[in-house]
């Protein structure tokens, strides 16, 4: 039997990340319905590409950039989006056809490390969203891109916080193997910040266990900071995101009134505890816009990756190796 190919994906309400043997990408998680309507052949305008089409169970969906000019827009951010739900279903695929489509088809089962918010994984219902998880992801999967069938097999998903996909890409190596020179940090207490699209998450591990009572997961990403620009409602959130990505967007007079609600929760949660740390990681896409401000807040303290957008997804799957070193010993 074929060993499965490993990967780590991050579910992130701003891009779905995917990280696999070849690498990473991702795909801006915008997504709209195919009306069926779109006008074509007129003089004098310029043609542009439409989005990424995907076929899930007889509905069609544009996915990635500029799939809000193209079809019905599709914006749910609760989190009921990660059960399963066909406009999920269509960025998942998406990406996957795109993984494929730049490094070949994948023709073995593949294991998944799947990223989720900290308030997924938090509460009484904490079990039962990570098993919804993996009820729908878990095995055959059909779907439609660009008028190509595919396929794939999906063995076996776990699921952890996304968070917790920083920390380990700081810790390990590609093949899952600890970098020496960090694996003491492990065993000392150490801070991650997380400023996704949708979320601010903050993790706190000492000796190798979670510090509940500093660990904490907010509705403050960069969706915040959209949200001030667009207080007459005339942009959906994924027009504003594809702007911001493509640098056509005014943020300068916004940032500082969000800057100030992220680090408000930081300071509610973590207080000057944070100065215990041995190591403080800042991750995703909110890192890029408030690198200077933190850095300069933690006086120095921080490691940011080379790449914090895919930063989660890629430790996911260092941690999936990992996993599966320890099966093989």
């Amino acid at each position: 039997m074929s060993e499965p190919l490993f990967f780590g994906e991050d579910l992130g309400a701003g891009s779905n990340k995917l990280y696999g043997d070849h690498g990473g990408i991702q795909l801006q998680a915008v997504v709209a319905a195919d009306t069926g309507q779109q006008v074509s052949q007129l003089l004098g305008f310029r043609n542009r590409k439409p989005p990424m089409k995907v076929g899930v169970g007889g509905m069609n969906f544009y996915v990635g950039p500029g799939a809000h000019d193209w079809g019905r827009p599709i914006e749910n951010l609760d989190y009921e989006r990660m059960t399963g739900v066909p406009e999920t279903r269509a960025i998942v695929y998406g990406i996957l056809s795109r993984y494929m489509n730049q490094f070949g088809m994948i023709d073995t089962p593949i294991n998944l490390i799947v990223g989720l918010p900290l308030e997924v994984l938090s509460g009484d219902q904490a079990a039962a969203n990570a098993e919804n998880v993996k009820r729908w992801l878990v095995g055959e999967h059909e779907w439609e891109a660009e008028g190509q069938h595919c396929s794939i097999q999906i063995a076996e998903v776990k699921v952890t916080s996304q968070p917790s996909g920083a920390l380990f890409d700081y810790l390990l190596d590609d093949d899952g193997q600890f970098i020496l020179q960090r694996r003491a940090h492990f065993n000392q207490e150490m801070g991650i910040i997380s400023i996704g699209f949708n979320t601010l998450e903050l993790l706190t591990v000492n000796d190798r266990t979670v510090v509940q009572a500093m660990t904490a997961g907010r509705t403050l990403g960069v969706r915040r900071l959209l949200e001030l620009l667009n207080g007459d409602n005339l942009h959906t959130l994924g027009e504003l995101d594809t702007k911001l990505r493509s640098s056509k967007l005014e943020v300068r007079q916004a940032i500082p009134v969000w800057a100030r609600e992220v680090t408000g929760q930081i300071e509610k949660t973590w207080g000057p505890r944070w100065r215990r740390f041995s190591q403080l990681i800042i991750v995703g896409g909110g890192a890029i816009l408030l690198r200077e401000l933190l850095v300069e807040r933690f006086s120095g303290r921080v490691h940011i990756p080379d790449d914090p957008v895919i930063s989660i997804s890629r430790g996911l799957y260092k941690l999936a190796k990992q996993q599966a070193n320890r099966r093989k010993v």
